[in-house]
């Protein structure tokens, strides 16, 4: 009889499993209705969670508190989630209406709504990517939270130990802490948080602002006491999700309208019938490659493009970018900030009206019929599909879009290099299920050489989210015959729309180029380096700016 080999499996497909479970468990709980994050429901996402182990994360596994995990996800949720008991993802459901105050998190475009003291509504209006977003950190900052009621929590009686006795003062102060009583405070909740006095420090300005210096403290004893709360008292945290959010999603009901949008503008403008470049990018990068050196050069004197351009991308330069945004809005841009949902914003720019001899492009070959930019800011994840599908559809189902180009530019995580490096992907594959989009990339490694930026070329991972990763599995697609170099959230879902619309649908020429191109916001395989380390900086604006100028080069045929 033959002996049963005992098969393990590698850390890698462990993850890839995890991250499975995690993505069907979340789409279940979705079409349920509601869940309890850290009862029987929640059970199933923590666990996958635990077993992922994602990079962004840091120390989920361990006993102690992850700090660069906690910072990187509060900033992408509401200001006083961490108080309420009860969240509710609703869609554009008409508060913007009511007298709720939106709360914008710093590092994400969406609305949400404190309802009372216990709820939270937070609007999501760009698809399941949102979602699993959404879900991953809150299943996070949960796990946390049950890390500080296991360090706090003495009996099942709700006796608590010192510290956060001690913390519970300082939180009730209505005033800013002096440094003394400040101090006092960081001690005690680094014992609560497993950490070293040193530690909380060097982070704890980073939860802060000018209105709430001391938002560390708060978040970790409103982290905790519901924690406590959900053990002592049974009070449970309950996530839901409205039914009409629930009707809505997948439908497209944003993208249409915000597409829509945009192509009633060309028409009012008469642009309909001219040659469409889009492009995905940021609101600054294309209209400052046109117009921002020859506007700005007798203020910067001396200095390069890529310097003006650095001084435009600092946070107090309003006075600049204003004037660069007014020479651009009269000479054919069009602003169309979103009203949609979508939270993605567009410009259009008419180049027949566009003075070439006063901008940085001025060899710039248009032929007979001058084209037309549709510039729309970044998408996210699943949106990017939503989004292009609808630009690419006819108006009104007659007039067929003549779309020569579609580029697009992105923020993504590399395998291979450090921050601000530049990638050229051939080809994007679909973390979880394999699909893979191979094309003719307009773009090459070739044309970014020779400007002290490292550039890669080869097949890109598109994931679920920034959370649902770990080192184990991109270490994977890295080095086997994958062979990926970076990982991003929309490449495939762009790469679908187009070629259903050119391939299939035929209301685009089936001949549209594409070019995709990357700049590197972290290195998740090195230690220190994920996108919870912080951000780019200064660091992005070269690469950003290099891309931007190649794919106009492109399409205003500069040789």
């Amino acid at each position: 009889m033959k002996e049963t080999k005992n098969i393990s499996r590698s850390r890698a497909q462990e993850s890839s499993a995890a991250i499975e479970k995690m993505y069907i468990t979340m789409r279940h709980l979705f079409n349920r209705g509601f869940y309890k994050p850290m009862g029987i429901s929640g059970d199933t996402l923590r666990e996958a969670l635990l077993a992922l182990r994602p990079e962004i994360y840091g120390n989920i596994a361990e006993e102690k508190v992850e700090l660069n995990g906690l910072l990187y996800v509060i900033e992408r949720l509401p200001i006083g989630i961490e108080e309420c008991r009860f969240i509710n993802l609703t869609s554009d459901e008409g508060y913007s209406k009511s007298h709720f105050k939106a709360i914008v998190p710093p590092k994400r475009r969406r609305n949400c709504y404190r309802i009372d003291e216990e709820q939270m509504n937070v609007e999501i209006t760009r698809g399941r990517s949102d979602i699993y977003d959404i879900l991953t950190h809150l299943t996070f900052i949960f796990i946390e939270s049950h890390k500080i009621r296991n360090r706090v929590l003495l009996d099942d009686a709700g006796e608590v130990s010192r510290d956060w006795t001690k913390l519970e003062i300082a939180v009730s102060q209505s005033k800013k802490l002096t440094l003394v009583e400040k101090e006092k405070a960081i001690s005690h909740a680094a014992n609560i948080l497993g950490r070293t006095f040193e530690e909380v420090l060097d982070i704890y300005d980073s939860f802060g602002s000018e209105a709430a210096p001391d938002r560390f403290l708060h978040v970790i004893y409103w982290l905790g006491k519901l924690a406590i709360e959900e053990v002592v008292d049974s009070n449970k945290r309950t996530i839901t999700f409205s039914p009409i959010l629930r009707e809505r999603l997948g439908h497209h009901i944003h993208g249409e309208v915000w597409a829509t949008n945009i192509k009633e503008v060309l028409k009012a403008n008469q642009l309909l019938d001219r040659p469409i470049h889009v492009i995905s990018a940021n609101m600054h990068s294309v209209m400052n490659s046109i117009f921002a050196t020859p506007i700005l050069k007798t203020k910067f004197k001396d200095k390069s493009d890529f310097f003006i351009y650095e001084e435009l991308s600092k946070s107090g330069a309003n006075e600049v970018r204003n004037q660069v945004e007014a020479v651009a809005l009269k000479q054919g841009m069009i602003f169309l900030p979103d009203t949609s949902g979508t939270n993605i914003d567009v410009q259009i720019f008419d180049t027949a009206q566009i003075d070439w001899a006063k901008t940085s492009f001025p060899k710039a070959e248009l032929g007979e019929k001058k084209p037309v930019l549709i510039v729309m800011d970044y998408a996210f994840g699943e949106q990017a599909y939503e989004t292009i599908d609808e630009l690419l559809k006819p108006y009104k189902k007659d007039t067929l879009l003549n779309v020569r180009s579609v580029s697009i530019m992105g923020k993504a995580g590399i395998l291979e290099g450090g921050k601000g490096d530049i990638m050229i992907p051939n080809a994007h594959i679909n973390e979880g299920t394999a699909d893979n989009y191979f094309f003719k990339n307009e773009l090459t490694a070739d044309m970014f050489e020779g400007n002290d930026i490292a550039v890669f070329a080869g097949p890109m991972v598109t994931v679920l989210g920034t959370s649902l990763q770990n080192r184990d599995l991109l270490k994977f697609f890295h080095e086997s015959t994958w062979g990926v170099i970076g990982l991003e959230m929309e490449g495939s879902y762009y790469q679908k729309a187009i070629q259903s619309a050119s391939k299939i649908r035929k209301s685009v020429p089936q001949d549209v180029k594409v070019r995709y191109a990357y700049y590197a916001s972290d290195n998740p395989l090195e230690t220190g380096s994920t996108l919870a380390s912080g951000g780019l900086g200064t660091t992005g604006v070269k690469p950003t700016y290099l891309i931007t100028i190649k794919i106009l080069e492109q399409i205003f045929n500069i040789k």
